[in-house]
């Protein structure tokens, strides 16, 4: 149940940043699938963050100085409208509800403007100044005068980069929800059945379970198949003997979980998967031991990188010095990406990374922040590899919790031992 005082206190917690300013965020827009179908809607996450108002078009200003404010401009009543898409809150009962000090139409929008931005620095997220309908904001002279526009990412991005209480309680919840659709799709997995019937169990899951949206397409991968990051197709049937990649979280009151799960279609892990398994299970609980306040965002990776590029070693898939793997890059045509990425409204959150890019200084740790772990190893076919490693793609992502102690896993309820998952797999009957 959404708390709209939270977002009140948010709304209230930007004007003091803004000093005698004005920030103005515009809703997304409701976008066309094909002809005159469109997708359900979804508010632009900068909009949700401050308000939680679900209808699209509307603009929110946020009024700093000695008399702060925040004032919400939406669509007016339209029985008519009602009658075809649903209820309108109207101004009158979106401030009423959503607690803003002012409610107008959108249609007053242009009219109060000029009275509200008189003499005010004007904050803007450049998303708001390429959306159309804004004459004063998209004129030359605006865009041009850089004393008057400011930029309103860094200040948001820097509140929605620490998560409070009231946020990781929902997170917790989506995390658990996904966790449990992953545990249910290990039960139901079993060899000649298709990806997409996979996927589909899971969607049902999060569907009974509140979460109505996927918080990203699934990947469901099997097989060589894993070895595809961002594997979205979903169609190929599952064979015995082959590993299944899963990647797939929820989105709960708008806020996205993300667990990557792999495992033996059969139940049981080949020597050569189980060697690989291994290594990367014990690169991400290294990686986990990293997260803690003050430690660099990017300590998680190194950890993780150096067990990777040590196991493969060890395993003879990597060949040469030390040194010249690291130089070279050569761990990439095995791991080619980063650890993590920052967790929140969007599953790649907003919150800058490094503090300083010509250095490559990375940004420290602090209690709120939720970032995923999810260190992978990816075997295509080669000449250079055993034909047992083959087609075996490992991924195992959880998402991590700052505390002022260490680290909390939201996403732990989902197995990832190999134990606990040979005994899951395959055990649901049809």
């Amino acid at each position: 149940m959404l708390d709209f005082k939270e977002f009140k206190n948010r709304r209230e917690k930007l004007s003091s940043f803004l000093g005698d300013g004005v920030a103005i965020l515009m809703n997304s827009k409701e976008a066309i699938r094909n002809r005159d179908c469109h997708y359900p809607f979804r508010s632009d996450s900068y909009f949700h963050y401050l308000s939680a108002f679900p209808e699209p078009d509307s603009i929110m200003v946020v009024i700093g100085g000695k008399k702060p404010k925040s004032v919400i401009f939406c669509q007016p009543k339209d029985e008519i409208k009602e009658i075809w898409n649903g209820y309108i809150h109207g101004p009158s009962k979106a401030c009423e509800d959503f607690l803003f000090d002012e409610g107008y139409a959108l249609s007053e929008f242009h009219n109060l403007l000029p009275k509200i931005i008189k003499g005010k620095k004007i904050f803007l997220l450049s998303s708001t100044e390429k959306k159309s309908g804004i004459p004063f904001l998209t004129s030359k002279w605006f865009r041009e005068n850089d004393k008057q526009r400011k930029d309103l990412s860094e200040i948001i991005d820097g509140m929605r980069v620490i998560k409070n209480n009231y946020e990781v309680n929902i997170m917790r919840k989506s995390a658990n929800i996904a966790a449990n659709a992953h545990i249910h799709a290990m039960k139901y997995t079993k060899a000649d059945k298709y990806e997409y019937e996979i996927e589909g169990e899971i969607l049902n899951q999060f569907f009974k379970n509140n979460a109505r949206n996927p918080a990203y397409s699934s990947i469901v991968a099997s097989g060589i198949n894993s070895c595809t990051l961002h594997y979205i197709e979903n169609n190929s049937k599952l064979k015995d003997g082959d590993l299944l990649l899963i990647d797939a979280g929820c989105e709960l009151e708008s806020y996205a979980s993300d667990i990557t799960r792999t495992y033996p279609v059969n139940g049981k892990f080949s020597s050569a998967q189980k060697e690989i398994y291994q290594l990367v299970l014990l690169a991400q609980k290294a990686a986990i031991e990293k997260v803690k306040e003050d430690n660099f965002f990017d300590d998680p990776h190194k950890e993780a990188l150096k067990i990777i590029v040590n196991g493969l070693i060890d395993l003879d898939l990597l060949k040469g010095s030390k040194d010249e793997i690291y130089e070279k890059e050569l761990y990439k045509k095995f791991f080619m990406h980063r650890t993590s990425h920052w967790l929140g409204l969007d599953v790649h959150d907003v919150g800058k990374y490094m503090t300083n890019t010509k250095k490559k200084t990375a940004v420290r740790l602090s209690k709120g922040n939720v970032l995923t772990i999810e260190p992978g190893c990816y075997i295509r076919p080669s000449n250079e590899v055993p034909k047992e490693f083959w087609g075996i793609g490992v991924r195992i992502e959880d998402d991590v919790l700052v505390t002022s102690n260490g680290y909390d896993v939201l996403s732990k309820n989902a197995p990832k031992e190999i134990g606990e998952l040979e005994a899951i797999i395959g055990t649901l009957n049809d």
